[in-house]
């Protein structure tokens, strides 16, 4: 069992009910999926691109990513419907709880000058969407083997009724958001 799942039900979910007043147990937000995307436009011209890049991102969430497909024809980028054009892998349970941990403790604080990720990638309705430029940060992947560097997109879902809530409960899981005034910032609505 994760150490950071094991945290989240012994003190974070008692530490979120005091701090946002909420009484009903099950009404406090927690964090239901994580979804790792990459869109890969240069596979239209290139098929093995792919397979190289679904071997890194298994590696990356232990888990086998599904290739998403283009679902119009859009004819100014030469692109048919149902040409494969990136891959996405949905984590949840007990591997979403480590790949977060994994993702505050070891890959973020690998990102050359980094202070904090932004604020504003709150959804209105309470998920937050982070952007990577390079998968290399990650520690599996082997630098020697990577023909290009891509950037991946990174999106927690939560149960949070809004920004505040969402916030509170990324900050209490650790994630690290850019400091304002020596506090990790807080968005309120």
């Amino acid at each position: 069992m994760s150490q950071l799942f094991q945290q989240y039900q012994t003190e974070i979910k008692k530490k979120l009910a005091e701090e946002l007043n909420i009484k009903n147990v099950m009404a406090i937000p927690k964090l239901t999926k994580v979804v790792l995307n990459c869109s890969l436009g240069e596979a239209l011209e290139n098929k093995k691109v792919i397979e190289e890049v679904t071997s890194e991102f298994t590696q990356i969430a232990g888990q086998k990513p599904v290739i998403t497909h283009a679902k119009h024809d859009i004819s100014a980028f030469k692109l048919r419907r149902g040409d494969a054009i990136g891959i996405k892998v949905t984590l949840r349970g007990q591997r979403m709880y480590d790949f977060v941990e994994k993702l505050v403790k070891i890959v973020l604080p690998r990102i050359r000058d980094f202070r904090g990720v932004p604020s504003s990638g709150f959804a209105g309705f309470g998920d937050y969407s982070l952007g990577l430029s390079e998968q290399i940060v990650f520690p599996e992947i082997e630098y020697s083997k990577v023909s290009k560097v891509r950037g991946l997109q990174i999106t927690f879902v939560t149960t949070g009724k809004n920004k505040e809530q969402t916030s509170k409960l990324l900050v209490a899981l650790g994630m690290p958001f850019t400091k304002a005034q020596g506090k990790p910032s807080v968005i309120k609505n």
